[in-house]
């Protein structure tokens, strides 16, 4: 029996094509928090850059890119040709065009932080041009809420209980201590009381994880050094041990995560998700962290999370970032059966001071994943233009 084809309907419902009009990126300066890194961070420096999608149908998309934003400035002038006049409803299509003709201006540096921004912006926009939220858009919604874990800094001990004990107070119920003096003074002892401090003002119901940092300029130790970490900080009921090891000793990685009595975590440094390969396939991470304003954006990090997924390996995003990063990674968490954590910065402006509504904890310590179309927040313009020259570029 033949059939006959469908007549064309009138009037299509489709959405038309949005025009990407121009993209605008602002370097943040002025309060960036500390680091810990061994060359400090000061506050006039910029290492985050806000990223703006303006397109023909009045519709702006928001990123956020991990890198000096006058970095973030240059790549766009490389990558104009690329994205001038593309269709900013098909982030995958229009940043995977990005990735494909740049490959010989090196892979993973400053042009992959740059698409990152890009990337989550369109994928912003996709979501304002459908009404939908971007979590739903990357194909479900597995949870209304997710548990942020504070991340600080860590100190000496005292001075470690009394932060973490603060930051409690403001109602988190999970922490992560990095950076620091932890390995970097050479001294176990020291390495154990930051620990412990920290473990007694978390108290025990509630998470702690760890970061050594060892993707700092010349980290002083090796394997042996990070699996008498690893058998120390199961004494403390540590929820995992991230960046114990350099960022490209994968073998040490994969033997680390073998004996290991606590889940080790790793992955920031690496950027767009054919990196990943090796560290996922090979088993050298329980935990794989993916900064999404670094690996590329959201198109990359869904995934590395897949891949990771199937492989037996649980992805919970890094996000030493901005606001936008923490709104991304919230989109993600809801798209994810297994992210039941975001990384959020105590105290900094760049999280805590930029958007019109605040993130709040609810009485669990938790953030509700925004159900408003795209990645669910708005900058405030008076707010941002604290931090940012000439923020008009963002809105225009």
């Amino acid at each position: 029996m033949a059939y006959a084809a469908a007549a064309p309907t009138q009037h299509s419902t489709a959405i038309p094509p949005i025009k990407i009009r121009s993209i605008e990126a602002a370097p943040l300066f002025g309060e960036s928090p500390k680091g810990g890194w061994s060359a400090e961070i000061k506050p006039e420096d910029s290492i985050h850059a806000i990223v703006a999608v303006h397109t023909d149908a009045g519709i702006t998309g928001f990123g956020s890119a991990f890198t000096d934003g006058r970095l973030v400035q240059a790549s766009l002038k490389v990558l104009e040709p690329l994205y001038a006049g593309e269709n900013a409803l098909e982030p995958e299509r229009v940043t995977e065009k990005l990735h494909q003709n740049t490959f010989w201006m090196g892979r993973g540096g400053t042009l992959t932080h740059t698409i990152s921004g890009i990337d989550i912006a369109l994928w912003d926009i996709l979501g304002k041009a459908t009404g939908m939220p971007v979590g739903r858009l990357l194909g479900g919604t597995y949870r209304q809420r997710v548990q942020p874990y504070c991340s600080l800094l860590m100190e000496e001990p005292a001075r470690m209980r009394d932060i973490v004990a603060e930051y409690r107070a403001k109602g988190f119920r999970a922490f992560k201590i990095g950076w620091g003096p932890f390995g970097r003074a050479q001294d176990t002892k020291l390495d154990e009381a930051i620990v412990r401090a920290a473990r007694e003002a978390a108290g025990d119901g509630n998470r702690l994880l760890v970061d050594a940092g060892a993707s700092d300029a010349h980290w002083p130790h090796g394997l042996k050094w990070a699996i008498r970490t690893a058998e120390m900080l199961k004494d403390y009921d540590v929820g995992w041990f991230e960046e114990g090891l350099k960022p490209d000793a994968i073998d040490d990685f994969c033997h680390l995560r073998r004996i290991s009595p606590v889940p080790i975590a790793g992955g920031e440094v690496l950027t767009r998700r054919q990196a990943f390969i090796p560290w996922l396939t090979r088993g050298a991470f329980d935990i794989v962290q993916p900064d999404v304003t670094k690996v590329g954006g959201i198109s990359e990090q869904r995934r590395i999370a897949w891949m990771a997924a199937d492989l037996g390996v649980k992805y919970i995003g890094h996000g030493w970032n901005t606001a936008l990063g923490v709104a991304a990674d919230l989109q993600m968490a809801a798209a994810f059966p297994d992210a039941d954590l975001v990384e959020f910065i105590g105290g900094s402006p760049y999280v805590d001071g930029i958007l019109a509504q605040p993130f709040k904890l609810d009485d669990e310590g938790y953030l509700a994943i925004p159900d408003q179309p795209g990645l669910g927040i708005e900058i405030d313009r008076d707010k941002v233009a604290r931090f940012v020259p000439d923020a008009s570029s963002l809105f225009a």
